[in-house]
């Protein structure tokens, strides 16, 4: 037998509050027994599964939201498009490309950037033999240190 209007609500409320009790930083175990689930186990699960739901109602909201705007930029880019290919007007024909680069960068299909380092005249970056050195006694000695380890406090230069 199904379970009950009033059971699915119960079993949303307790599954909603385990998701903000682990939010809050509670560990499984306190989860399980603040919310009303038998085990550690249980509420991880619960959580798990709250989660993959709201991810997918998340995914198909975005995917409505991305069918919309591109319905706009359609519509958009047609109002403009007699006027920027028959009269050859520039604001209309700048409002068309918008468009379009609005559409690729909604699908995704915008070309990707790629960035090279070159040296001298585009050539190859060259080290002399005193400036490897250099870098390697910089780096044995341990005066490297990452971002991150700088961001957390951490000055010892290996990250951690």
């Amino acid at each position: 037998m199904p379970a009950s209007k009033a059971q699915r609500a119960s079993a949303a409320d307790k599954r909603k509050r385990a998701v903000a009790l682990r939010l809050a930083g509670m560990d499984w175990q306190a989860v399980a027994d603040q919310s009303g689930y038998a085990s550690p186990g249980a509420a991880c699960t619960a959580v798990t599964e709250a989660l993959k739901v709201n991810q997918r109602e998340l995914s198909e909201a975005v995917d409505e939201l991305r069918a919309v705007e591109l319905a706009r930029y359609d519509r958009l880019q047609a109002a403009f498009w007699p006027k920027a290919i028959g009269d050859k007007d520039p604001k209309a024909a700048e409002v068309v490309l918008k468009c379009i680069a609005g559409r690729n960068k909604l699908n995704g299909t915008e070309a990707a950037i790629r960035a090279e380092h070159s040296g001298p005249g585009g050539g190859p970056i060259s080290f002399t033999t005193t400036e490897l050195e250099e870098f390697e006694a910089l780096l044995s000695a341990g005066d490297v240190t990452t971002p991150a380890a700088t961001e957390s406090g951490d000055t010892s230069g290996d990250g951690y």
